[in-house]
């Protein structure tokens, strides 16, 4: 079974679901790499304009799957090139979220123009209760929360409901689940209203106008996140996950 996919709701909007609904849509390399082979093929297809984003099953994503056994770095390599590839492609994006959006998922909906997430949904970056560091993640959390709510998610690691994501910025509307993907075709015919490529030069001058790029910060992000996750803490943090306990963090006092 395909982990990600691909329809032409119209002739201008494609639907990617990701597929791993028996794992809450947790993410592989195998996922990631279908994901982004997925935007940038519907980034090369000119008649493609919007992109919605969404989960199989009970949610949209739970993160990174600790289960899985593949090399640490081309993991993360991999979350890195995906996310940059969300955040830069021509097309608006749409995340229709639900259920849950958690770690990396949380990641890959930050990344998207247009957050739509459907009642009750929890989201969060939980990574230093796993000894890791949520550094691919923070270049769209500064730029959509402010500082002090990143700290607060961050930091404080708990899963926040939907409205409470909306207060904040992190999503654009909360709808009743049976509403998501009506509303998130509402905004892609918004979107649809547009001149093409007046809405690529305005996407590309958002970017452009902060000091430095997604790229580069997903590439700074990148170094410590590796760092974090070749650590003791990162083993125990792994560790306690799996056996459903809580870490034993080792002091540094």
């Amino acid at each position: 079974m395909p982990v990600v996919l691909i329809e032409k709701h119209d002739p201008h909007v494609t639907i990617v679901t990701l597929n791993r609904p028996e794992r809450r849509n947790a993410l592989t390399i195998q996922l990631l790499m279908e994901l982004t082979a997925a935007i940038e093929a519907a980034g090369a297809d000119v008649n493609q304009r919007v992109l919605i984003l969404r989960g199989a099953g009970l949610a949209f994503s739970t993160g990174l799957d600790l289960k899985a056994t593949s090399p640490v770095h081309a993991t993360a390599e991999m979350v890195a090139k995906t996310l940059v590839a969300l955040s830069q492609t021509r097309l608006i994006t749409i995340a229709a979220v639900h259920g849950a959006a958690v770690a990396g998922g949380a990641g890959i909906m930050s990344a998207c123009d247009f957050v739509v997430a459907a009642e009750r949904t929890k989201i969060g970056y939980p990574e230093v209760r796993r000894g890791l560091v949520a550094g691919l993640v923070m270049t769209f959390l500064r730029r959509q929360v402010g500082e002090r709510n990143m700290r607060e998610l961050l930091f404080g690691s708990e899963l926040i409901d939907a409205e409470r994501a909306r207060e904040i910025g992190l999503v654009n509307q909360v709808v009743a689940q049976g509403d998501l993907m009506t509303k998130a075709q509402k905004f892609a015919d918004s979107v649809l209203q547009g001149a093409p490529d007046a809405l690529a030069q305005t996407k590309r001058l958002i970017e452009e106008l902060w000091s430095s790029s997604v790229k580069e910060d997903v590439d700074l992000a990148l170094k410590y996140h590796l760092q974090a996750r070749e650590s003791d803490e990162a083993q125990e943090g792994f560790a306690a996950f799996n056996e459903k306990r809580k870490p034993k963090w080792a002091s540094h006092l």
